[in-house]
Parts: C-alpha cells; structure tokens; sequence
C-alpha cells in the first residue's frame, strides 16, 4: 500500500465518526502521526475539496467532494440501477418502502430507497451504513455468502444497536440457515425499536450474491400474522426477478449451502 493513502484514508475514516470536527492535534494522535503530517494530510485534502476547515475553531469536518464520489459511486452502481424499477413496484404492491443494500466489510450499505406510497414525511436513507446482524438485508446476504466469509462475519464484531439486535453466533447461525431453508430473511425491534424488515438475497450473472432487497416499516404492518407471510413472498419473488434481471442462473445461491 501506499502510506500517504493509506493516511488519507484513515483521516477521512476518523472524520466521518467525529463529532462534529476534530483539529489537527486530535486527528495527529488518532491516526498515530506527527502533527505536521496531519496537517499536510488536511491540507492537501482540502484542496481538493474532500475536507474543509471551520474558520472560527480551525477544526476540520468532511467536505463536499465526498458527496460528489459518492454519487457517482451509487449511480454507476449496475444493482441500484437494475433495482430501481422492481423496488418501486414492491413498494406500490406491498404499501411499504423498500430498501437495497449491499455488504461492504461487515455493515449493509443502502445504495436505494424506494418510499412507501402516500404523502406521509419520510427521511431518504440511501447511503445508511447498518450492522450486517440487525437487519434483515444483512441477515439475507450474509446467509448466502461463501461459508468463509460467513464465518469471518459471525466471528467479527456484532453491534447491539437495540437491545433486541442478535450478538450470539450460534443464535445469528441458526437464523442464516433458516434464511437458506426459506429464501427470505426478517428483523423485528433490531435496528430500531417498533420497526421490522423482510428481505431476501439477490444474485449476479456469476451466481453469487451481490446484496439485498427488502420491506421496511412499523412491525404491526410488516409482521401481522395476516400479511406476514404474503410479504415474505413478495419480497422473494421480486428478489428472484431482479436477480434475473442482472443475469443470475437459475441455481443461484445453491452455492453457499456447501
């Protein structure tokens, strides 16, 4: 790697998790630099828009650059593009929002939000970064990864974002096998408390799974014992479409069960 990049990087990184600046002092001592390097890191990315620094306290915060990468990063995305359409109609038939997501390390990134149909007040969460274990996009994913990668994420941190969010291994094991076994994953009161999820994997033209589709809302919506199970199908089916859509072969997945 390169080391100046690799610094950059690390920067940006602790930036992101600042709250809401940090001066050049404090990013030298969490990065583990000299001060002057730091301050030729920020430099250097403040020119190039990626960080700017607040006049009155001199502190540095992320710049508008980044909103410009990231961007292009989602609309260059082939599975945010492909999901658009099946998104919308999921939503419109199942009168919820749906997001897509895609694992990136061991957190879900969504990369599209579908609003649920009505004029109610809702906040875009494209871009959210959520735990793989407190989600059902999470859970859906990680169910049909290779078993090494599996078990690498089973292994790894497993936050508690509420106090219903799973951080047993074994308990979050029998839950993607089950996810195998029906197709679909769920989430209740994990990643925020009233609230639930129904996704379901998605796969490429390679066979393997690529991300996530699925319901979001209140669980008296998603969970009732009348729409449940109609809302897990939806979301399968539409998963399966999408899938199709970018190329996937018909034993997709199959590959993860090994």
């Amino acid at each position: 790697m390169v080391q100046a990049v690799h610094r950059a990087i690390h920067v940006l990184r602790e930036l992101a998790t600042a709250t809401p600046r940090l001066g050049v002092t404090e990013l030298a001592d969490r990065i583990g630099v000299a001060k002057p390097t730091a301050h030729a890191l920020l430099r250097t990315l403040e020119a190039e828009g990626l960080v700017v620094q607040d006049r009155e306290s001199g502190k540095y915060q992320l710049g508008p650059g980044l909103v410009t990468l990231g961007n292009a990063y989602l609309d260059s995305h082939e599975l945010r593009t492909r999901a658009a359409t099946w998104a919308d109609r999921l939503a419109a038939q199942a009168d919820a929002a749906v997001w897509t997501g895609i694992l990136t390390d061991s957190h879900v990134l969504v990369v599209h939000h579908a609003f649920r149909p009505g004029g109610a007040m809702q906040v875009l969460e494209t871009g959210a970064s959520l735990p793989w274990n407190a989600c059902a996009l999470g859970k859906a994913i990680a169910a049909f990864l290779p078993a090494e990668r599996r078990t690498a994420l089973l292994t790894g941190e497993l936050p508690r974002v509420t106090g219903s969010s799973l951080d047993d291994p074994a308990e979050l094991q029998a839950q993607l096998d089950r996810v195998r076994e029906t197709g679909y994953a769920v989430d209740e009161n994990e990643l925020t408390l009233g609230d639930a999820g129904i996704a379901a994997p998605v796969f490429d033209r390679t066979g393997e799974v690529v991300g996530g589709l699925g319901l979001v809302g209140p669980i008296e919506r998603l969970l009732a014992e009348n729409t449940r199970q109609e809302h897990a199908i939806s979301v399968r089916e539409v998963a399966r479409s999408l899938s199709r859509d970018l190329g996937a072969p018909r034993n997709a997945g199959l590959r993860a069960c090994n």
